[in-house]
């Protein structure tokens, strides 16, 4: 009997965890390198994300540098970044211990990255595939930004080009941070 109350508790809270959760948070991904769950909801609800399709032979890996800049300046505002390795424009170590060192070791990473996923197509990860109907557009390269603010709502779509440093990346952040 006791099992079962208490079983029914958890459920309880966890239902109601997930019901305070926006939809699009309501994934778990495994992060990079580690057999750590990433549970999206506990980790980043209530806090605006920046949402990062990464690769690690891209003419544009070099924003790691400047996605790590982006975190520095403005986590204590809220901002948290998501890094997602995915070799969907084949650019991508095959290996995860050759992307940690891409990220961890060459450029600094301390923002959270997952293991490689599927973005684009009829593969793509549910993760994904809520961000794209939000932005009425898939990445179209490696470096594609979406920004969602605290609601976990899409305010911004950025292709590639859009570096971190760019003004209308930061603008649009800043915009979405808490005072």
């Amino acid at each position: 009997m006791r099992r079962s109350i208490a079983g029914t508790v958890l459920f309880l809270l966890v239902g109601h965890a997930w019901a305070e959760c926006p939809e699009i948070l309501q994934h778990e991904l495994q992060a990079l390198r580690s057999n750590d769950q990433v549970n999206l909801c506990e980790r980043y609800a209530g806090k605006p994300l920046l949402v990062v399709n990464t690769a690690s032979f891209c003419g544009f890996t070099g924003q790691f540098a400047g996605l790590q800049t982006l975190y520095e300046s403005y986590a204590d505002q809220g901002l948290a970044i998501l890094g997602v390795p995915s070799n969907d424009f084949r650019q991508e170590a095959r290996d995860q211990e050759a992307i940690a060192d891409v990220c961890y070791v060459n450029y600094g990473v301390t923002f959270q990255m997952t293991e490689p996923l599927a973005l684009t197509g009829p593969g793509a990860h549910p993760f994904y595939r809520q961000l794209i109907s939000a932005a009425g557009e898939e990445p179209g390269w490696n470096f594609h930004k979406y920004l969602l603010d605290a609601e976990g709502d899409l305010v911004g779509s950025f292709p590639s080009r859009v570096t971190p440093e760019s003004a209308t990346l930061r603008q649009a952040i800043e915009q979405v941070l808490t005072p």
